[in-house]
């Protein structure tokens, strides 16, 4: 169990690069999901039930690590990166902007910046919820904050 549950959460040892090992987990994310979007893969519905369950594995298996190494939210964490990123897809008709690299570049760029700085409500929740939910939480308010910022740019286009 362990196994599976380092591999899960590290993204495949994605979270163990030495240097910034969650932009790498973000760019990982958007090389593994942007084409599931872009060639219309699998319908919305089911982009979003798996989705929807790879949140509630992460829980679990957050939960399991922490315990396993008796950290909170360790750096090798990344599937939160994942889950960030795949929630900004899930709205990316709606935020498509000017053409396909620019968007990818914003998604990035803009994730990024949110998720490094955690502006409110994601640093008090990153202070506060000391648990997986919070480990997550974070990354998904960086998510919404950078899908308004591209829909934003995109009805002023």
């Amino acid at each position: 169990m362990k196994f599976f549950t380092n591999i899960f959460v590290s993204l495949f040892y994605v979270g163990y690069i030495k240097y910034f090992p969650g932009t790498f987990g973000s760019l990982f994310s958007l090389i593994i999901l942007f084409p599931v979007v872009a060639l219309n893969l699998i319908s919305t519905k089911l982009f979003i039930l798996i989705f929807i369950i790879i949140f509630i594995l992460s829980i679990f298996f957050i939960n399991k690590f922490s315990y396993y190494t008796k950290t909170n939210d360790s750096n090798i964490i990344i599937i939160d990166e994942f889950l960030g990123i795949y929630f900004i897809l899930i709205f990316y008709e709606l935020i498509y902007f000017v053409n396909t690299g620019y968007t990818i570049l914003l998604i990035f760029l803009l994730f990024r910046f949110f998720d490094i700085l955690k502006i409110f409500p994601a640093n008090l929740i990153d202070k506060k919820i000391k648990n997986p939910f919070g480990v997550i939480l974070d990354d998904i308010i960086a998510s919404i904050y950078t899908v308004i910022i591209i829909y934003m740019l995109n009805v002023y286009n």
